[in-house]
């Protein structure tokens, strides 16, 4: 009878490994077994009954999942819950033996290669060289999409892809082989693709979970088990704390509830309070436990001897800020283990966010002003400015370069610097108003003066006379609202505001697509981290982890290139004129790179044949070899890159084979390569460096000038007599108009379009630059921030603010 049971039990322990995987995502979501247990035995009780054992099983299995689904998701940030779902669902399945294990790999991993050029204008090359997939499964996809093009474009431009049947004998596929081909077409889609597949793979209660009232998870609390909220941004998960304490008899005014934020001093006074509260039954509220690194293990052992023997009624709730990094994380594991954890996160959208922005004021504040109109009409701009600045974030670097903890602070504080300068000023000083919110209550967070610059520029483009006419658009197809009452603001937000789309945030719509698939990137990265090493994805192809790791190593040491003989390069020529130094450094740091590769992976390959003990170095090299990333050993040599493993092999060939071109006589190619460079500054200022000897300039008093060609790398054959051609820049959030040789905007799905070639010359600084011109900064990657390379004036027909909100740049890699 005990084996009937079995399928439940296994389910159990396969739900608590894939729990215990959660802190690689992020140190906070860490559960102990005897947490875990009380999880288990609450479902056991809750199942359904049955008279049939093998229905009372599936009950019993049922339940389990959904109690601790809804359990875990209730401690998980909103970006992570859908990783969670997906590898939950995917190891289920792989369990039940109802997916292909190697397929899962494939999908996870995903090691395709970039096309140089698709054959159909739907597709770009990144797509169709994701199509020309190397599985049985997919043999003959790029000849069927050719072939039959017109109901593979419905399919490709499709709003909803993931809900289109496939044409022809595809629509008969299993759901991961059509993850895989939605992947390769359309990988914005993919987080709408995984909710469907989890979807009809375990039930829609999966995907529509509820979000679990801060009273039902109340009764789950003991005085051994505290509340710790994860918090967010611009959100106070106290209140609802505070809010059932008054239901429920305990309130700071009755003496039964007591509050502490905690910083400098106010450790001894938390310990003094959590004794007295176990003992008398009330409840208590540690703020910020963060703030106090050195007390969080005095803490942890209070938790623990306060907890036993206790007053029933003691209740303790804690709250705690999630690290930067897995490397700063500080909160004790026990803590962690043992705590109910939720996460309370501010509204999404726009108008949400408006609205929030909003209820921080009130009608006597509309009224406290004697230059109400004035007050009135700024204080909503600047509750528009704050929504924007904050809900940009989700666009990750396309938004800001770094993310920023602005909040409801910054807001009230800046709307009592609004009142006190338009009191003490007989017309609206907004310049000071600028200034004070853009560089002191907002600006003082921010630390990338490109930011800088984005913050200014929504300030002057929302704080201007003009508002108080009745012609000032805060975004396409809303003009700032005239004098109203408080609650027809409120009204004339949900009336007037536009759906959610980039464009509200001065983006194009292009953003969403470019957030969707760095969002899905990620994920699938996560999920292909998360996979248990002793359960090998592609044992169902026959090969082990160890195979496949030694499949990787032996290709890339079969097409590694000798290192570069410096020796016989450096006498080809007597010259060293800046751009022959920029070569020769170039050359000399891709040999340490290609002698870490060498090395490391000969050192692996011995210790995986056993001649050599495996070394947590080797390992180190081995997970990511797996995973299809690159080793941090490798990166830390080389150059900023955001391209999968087999991406930034193909890539670094590219570099290797560019510089012996350019080592074979040590003359300047036609047109170079930036993005092939380590370092592309010491180009770009060797450029500089061969003008100024040749006119006896300065060097500090020249600057460089960018001319945009209209001609691509293979229009040329020699290089220019003065300055350099370069290629293999791409724009992001606007594009080239070729024919009219200025900044455009970017066309619908083309993210990041490639530039012509560019003309680079010096020129003394006091020689202005022809027309209106764009600052347009130019970055290695589209991580952005600590990339960034220079700066480039580009030509505009449209003001500058256009392209700055747009977050239009140069990037050298995609």
């Amino acid at each position: 009878m005990r084996e009937l049971y079995r399928p439940a039990a296994e389910r159990a322990s396969l739900l608590f490994f894939i729990i215990r995987s959660l802190h690689r995502i992020n140190p906070m979501y860490q559960l102990s077994l005897k947490t875990f247990n009380g999880v288990f035995l609450k479902a056991i009780e809750q199942a359904e009954r049955a008279e049939e054992v093998a229905e009372r099983v599936f009950n019993l299995t049922e339940a389990i999942t959904y109690s601790v689904f809804l359990y875990t998701s209730r401690g998980l940030f909103e970006r992570d819950k859908l990783t969670f779902l997906s590898h939950m669902t995917f190891q289920i399945l792989l369990k039940n033996g109802s997916i292909d294990a190697q397929q899962l790999h494939f999908l996870l991993s995903f090691p395709v290669e970039s096309s140089s050029a698709s054959p159909v204008n739907f597709l770009s090359p990144q797509a169709w060289g994701a199509i020309k997939v190397h599985l049985d499964e997919f043999r003959g996809l790029d000849r069927d999409v050719e072939g039959s093009a017109k109901p593979w474009r419905k399919l490709v431009e499709s709003e909803w892809p993931e809900k289109e049947r496939f044409p022809h004998d595809w629509k008969t596929k299993t759901l991961v082989q059509k993850l895989v081909i939605l992947r390769a077409l359309r990988p914005d889609r993919m987080t709408y693709a995984l909710r469907n597949f989890v979807e009809e793979s375990l039930g829609s209660r999966y995907v529509n979970a509820p979000r679990t009232e801060f009273e039902k998870s109340f009764e789950e609390t003991n005085p051994a088990s505290p509340v710790l909220f994860i918090l967010s941004p611009g959100v106070n998960p106290l209140k609802d704390v505070e809010t059932l304490g008054q239901k429920m008899g305990y309130s700071i005014d009755h003496g039964r509830l007591h509050s502490l934020s905690l910083g400098q001093g106010q450790d001894e006074i938390a310990g003094r309070i959590l004794e007295r509260a176990s003992r008398d039954g009330h409840w208590v509220i540690l703020q910020n436990i963060h703030l106090v690194a050195q007390w969080l293990n005095t803490l942890e052992e209070l938790l623990e001897k306060t907890g036993e023997g206790s007053h029933p009624d003691y209740r303790v709730f804690i709250s705690a800020e999630p690290a930067g990094t897995p490397e700063e994380h500080i909160i004790p594991q026990g803590i962690l283990e043992n705590a109910i954890k939720i996460t309370n996160e501010p509204p999404s959208g726009m108008q949400a966010n408006l609205h929030a922005a909003l209820c921080n004021f009130n009608q006597e504040m509309l009224e406290m002003s004697s230059r109400e109109r004035e007050f009135n009409g700024i204080l909503f701009s600047l509750c528009f400015f704050h929504a924007c600045v904050t809900e940009r974030r989700k666009f990750g670097p396309l938004g800001w370069n770094h993310a920023y903890p602005f909040s409801t602070g910054d807001l009230t504080i800046s709307a009592d610097v609004l009142h006190n300068c338009l009191e003490i000023n007989s017309k609206v000083p907004w310049e000071d108003l600028h200034y004070l919110f853009g560089e002191i209550m907002y600006g003082g967070h921010i630390t990338d003066d490109w930011d800088r610059r984005l913050c200014q520029t929504y300030l002057q483009e929302y704080m201007q006379p003009s508002m108080f006419e009745g012609e000032l658009s805060l975004c396409p197809g809303f003009l700032a609202p005239p004098n109203l009452d408080y609650s027809d603001y409120h009204n004339y937000v949900d009336k007037h505001l536009p759906a959610e789309n980039p464009t509200l945030y001065g983006l194009h719509s292009n953003a969403e697509t470019e957030y969707l698939t760095s969002t899905s990137n990620a994920l699938f990265r996560t999920l292909m981290e998360l996979q248990p090493g002793d359960h090998a994805l592609g044992d169902t192809g026959g090969q082990s982890e160890d195979d496949k790791v030694k499949s990787v190593l032996d290709d890339i040491l079969e097409k590694l290139p000798e290192e570069f003989n410096m020796l016989e390069i450096m006498a080809k020529s007597t010259e060293r004129s800046p751009y022959v130094l920029v070569c020769l450094q170039e050359c000399e740091r891709m040999n340490l790179l290609i002698g870490e590769i060498f090395r490391s992976l000969k050192e692996l390959n011995m210790g995986l044949k056993g001649q050599l003990t495996v070394s947590p170095k080797m390992e180190a090299l081995q997970l990511p070899l797996s995973c299809n990333n690159v080793p941090e050993s490798w990166t830390k040599l080389a150059y900023p890159s955001t391209l999968t493993l087999a991406q930034w092999f193909k890539d670094l060939l590219s570099r290797c084979q560019e510089l012996d071109v350019w080592t074979q006589d040590l003359t300047l190619p036609p047109v170079v390569w930036l993005s092939g460079f380590f370092n592309p500054q010491s180009f770009l200022t060797a450029v500089m460096q061969s003008i100024a000897r040749k006119n006896t300039w300065p060097l500090d008093k020249v600057r460089l000038t960018v001319d945009v060609t209209k001609k691509f790398k293979d229009d040329y054959g020699h290089p220019p007599r003065e300055g350099a051609y370069i290629h293999g820049l791409y724009m992001e959030g606007a594009r080239w108009d070729i024919q009219n040789g200025t900044i455009a905007d970017a066309l619908p799905k083309e993210l990041t379009p490639q530039m012509p070639v560019l003309y680079l010359r010096a020129a003394p600084f006091d020689q202005p630059e022809p027309g209106d011109t764009y600052e347009c900064p130019l970055y290695k990657t589209k991580r952005r921030g600590p990339t960034y390379v220079w700066t480039f004036p580009l030509r505009t027909r449209d003001p500058s603010a256009k392209w700055i909100l747009a977050g239009a740049a140069l990037l050298l890699s995609v």
